[in-house]
């Protein structure tokens, strides 16, 4: 039976979509490993949407919460909001009380991803302020660490990631995802599946 990996996402402007899709090609690259996407609700007005400039969503279908609890392991991405993950995420995770309550989600691997504005605008406090939703649902946090390797040493460009997970700088909406943060992206998936495909086999 295939390992299953979701990868569960919020994407408002298409930051966060990009870097998933990478991770979704490095999940799948393992042998074995079925990788899924999942977006999360809005939970915006269309309205809003349009005034925010935000585009249409793309059609990645949308996850509830009880869903969760098919995957093998998660990987989580999100933007930023204030050093911290967006309300739409926080959201949909505070609608997974029955799964917590139930134990449903406990022992499974679980990682972060995700995109801030600015270069102290959370890459680092992002992923440690979301880590306390894993610690409560009992999940086993898989961060990137420097498995990356020299990519972890950029200093020339910029770079967002850590080694708590693949990282991207928005800036003021323009700036995409560049070669290296997708290639941090895609090891994330790839090193992440790799890791839930060995808990699968040894529970």
């Amino acid at each position: 039976m295939a390992t299953r990996v979701y990868i569960v996402y919020y994407s408002m402007y298409g930051h966060v979509e990009k870097l998933a899709e990478e991770i979704n090609k490095g999940a799948s690259s393992v042998e074995g490993v079925e990788a899924k996407l999942w977006q999360v609700p809005e939970t915006l007005s269309d309205e809003v949407l349009s005034k925010m400039g935000a585009p249409p969503k793309s059609d990645v279908p949308i996850i509830t919460p009880n869903e969760l609890a098919e995957a093998d392991g998660i990987l989580f991405g999100f933007p930023t909001r204030f050093g911290m993950m967006c309300a739409q995420f926080k959201a949909f995770l505070d609608a997974t009380g029955g799964l917590w309550r139930a134990q449903q989600l406990a022992g499974k691997p679980a990682g972060i991803f995700y995109s801030t504005g600015s270069q102290g605008g959370g890459q680092e406090t992002t992923p440690l302020t979301a880590i306390t939703q894993l610690a409560h649902h009992g999940m086993i946090f898989v961060p990137v660490g420097y498995t990356f390797g020299a990519g972890m040493f950029e200093m020339e460009n910029v770079k967002g990631g850590s080694p708590y997970g693949a990282g991207t700088y928005a800036g003021d909406g323009s700036r995409f995802p560049t070669e290296l943060e997708l290639e941090q992206a895609f090891h994330q998936g790839k090193y992440f599946a790799n890791i839930v495909k060995k808990f699968k086999g040894s529970s």
